[in-house]
């Protein structure tokens, strides 16, 4: 279960999405993730899908990989659809499709607005974790850091440490796929030794993975400690100014690039994006739930 988590790593390929500029692939990402939220029809959420399915094509980036970010966090998912469900009140009570009184002060009532919000939420963090895990499939943690540092250079002026910053996120990035691999290390270890981690009830589960966490942190601070003594046997200085080996230069694969994603987000906003603030499109009206 530990290898299917995606985030911070990267799958190496030679496609368009892999040679765009680091600073292009986060803003879009970023926008990307705010804009998910102004859309509230189902069929904007179809056109979001068409969008992410192309550019998973263009990137080379294997489908199972991106779907595998999604693994992780099932459980989250679930509880957030359930709570949705649960505790989304309709417009009129007597319209509820479930209605089961458990006590004189408790009842459950499920409406056809909890579902659609529900299913709506459901598909607003599946897409937010599938953006941020091709972010990272096709960015390495070298170019990705540098396009933060790049990208927070204004906050110099405030003496902002954005060097120091960047600095944190890269070693951050590097060590998760680090940390998984001890993680699933030490697990085969315990299996060995006759542990158990696949039965039982919750609590027993989470119980036998402590045994886990003090290896974890062991070998976490000894890789640290032996990381921040390599920089200083080299010397490093974080106020000092540095140059990059390779400097980040926008091309026409990054104009291309913007305008597509600008143009279909756009596009979905206008057309499937807070409903009832377009009062020259209400002919489409009829594709809202």
């Amino acid at each position: 279960m530990l290898r299917d988590v995606t985030f911070g790593q990267y799958y190496p390929a030679d496609s368009f999405v892999h040679k765009l500029d680091a600073r292009v692939k986060l803003v879009l990402t970023l926008l990307f993730m705010v804009g998910i939220f102004f859309v509230v029809s189902f069929m904007g959420f179809a056109f979001i899908t068409v969008y992410l399915l192309t550019v998973i094509l263009v990137s080379r980036v294997p489908l199972k990989s991106v779907l595998k970010s999604i693994k992780g966090i099932i459980f989250l998912l679930l509880l957030t659809s359930i709570l949705n469900v649960f505790f989304t009140k309709g417009d009129d009570p007597a319209l509820a499709l479930v209605y089961l009184k458990v006590t004189d002060r408790w009842t459950i009532e499920i409406y056809k607005e909890g579902l659609i919000f529900a299913a709506k939420m459901l598909l607003r963090l599946t897409y937010l974790v599938i953006g941020s895990s091709i972010l990272t499939l096709t960015t390495t943690p070298v170019d990705l850091t540098h396009a933060v540092e790049s990208l927070l250079k204004p906050l110099r002026i405030i003496h902002f440490p954005v060097h120091e910053f960047a600095l944190i996120m890269s070693l951050t990035l590097s060590f998760i796929p680090s940390l998984i691999e001890e993680t699933d290390r030490i697990i085969r270890a315990q299996k060995a030794r006759g542990a158990d981690f696949d039965t039982g009830g919750l609590v027993k589960r989470a119980k036998a993975f402590v045994p886990i966490l003090i290896p974890l942190l062991v070998g976490g601070f000894r890789r640290a400690e032996e990381l921040a003594n390599a920089m200083n046997s080299r010397c490093y200085e974080g106020a000092t100014k540095r140059t990059q080996m390779r400097v980040m230069k926008l091309s026409w694969r990054d104009l291309v690039a913007t305008l597509f994603a600008l143009v279909f987000m756009a596009a979905i906003f206008v057309l499937y994006g807070m409903r009832g603030q377009w009062g020259a499109l209400d002919f489409l009206n009829w594709l809202y739930f």
